[in-house]
C-alpha cells in the first residue's frame, strides 16, 4: 500500500513526496518501535517459559539418573554379594580338601588322631582302675601324667597286649594299602 501511495505522489509535487516519505518513515520506526516493545514483553515471558521447562527437564532428568544409578547399585551390590559367596564356598571346599589330605598323610604315617588318643586315654584309665581294684589301692587320679611310676609301669605290663594287638592290626593295614 505504501508503494502505491508513494508512486501516487512521485507524480505530484515534490514537497507532497517529502511529506509522505517523513511520514512512512515516521511510521516505519513506530512499527519497529512497537515490535521491539513487543519482544521485549513476549521475549521476558518465553524466557521464563523456558527456563520453567528447563527446570522440569533437569528435575526429571535427575529423577531418571538416580533411579538408573539405584538400579546400577543395586546390581552391583548383589554381584559382589554373589561373588563373595562362591568364594567362601570355595574357600570351604579347599580348606576340606587340604584336611582332608593332610589326615590322609597322617594316617598313612601311622600318626594316631586325636580320636585314637582320647580311645587310648580312656582305656588306660580304665586299666588303672582295674590295677588298683585287684592291688587294693585307691584308683589314681584321672591324670596319667600325676601317677606314681611303679604304678605307670604296672599299667604299661597290663596294657601291653591290647596295645601289641593294635599295632599289629595297624601294621597289617598299612601294609594292605601299600
Amino acid at each position: 500500500m505504501m508503494v502505491k501511495k508513494l508512486k501516487a505522489l512521485a507524480q505530484s509535487d515534490d514537497t507532497q513526496l517529502a511529506e509522505a516519505v517523513r511520514a512512512s518513515a515516521q511510521q516505519i520506526w513506530q512499527a519497529g518501535l512497537g515490535a521491539f516493545a513487543k519482544a521485549q514483553e513476549e521475549g521476558g515471558r518465553v524466557f521464563a517459559k523456558l527456563v520453567k521447562e528447563g527446570t522440569e527437564l533437569q528435575k526429571r532428568t535427575q529423577q531418571l539418573a538416580n533411579g538408573k544409578v539405584s538400579d546400577v547399585t543395586g546390581t552391583v551390590v548383589r554381584m559382589a554379594d554373589s561373588v563373595s559367596k562362591q568364594a567362601a564356598g570355595s574357600w570351604d571346599k579347599l580348606e576340606q580338601v587340604f584336611e582332608d589330605r593332610v589326615s590322609r598323610s597322617l594316617k598313612s604315617l601311622g600318626v594316631p588322631t586325636q580320636e585314637d588318643i582320647q580311645a587310648l586315654t580312656k582305656r588306660v584309665e580304665e586299666l588303672n582302675k582295674a590295677v588298683s581294684a585287684l592291688s587294693g589301692k585307691k584308683p589314681a587320679a584321672s591324670k596319667t601324667a600325676a601317677k606314681p611310676a611303679a604304678k605307670k609301669s604296672a599299667a604299661k605290663k597290663a596294657a601291653a597286649k591290647p596295645v601289641a594287638k593294635k599295632a599289629t592290626k595297624t601294621a597289617s593295614r598299612k601294609a594292605a594299602a601299600k
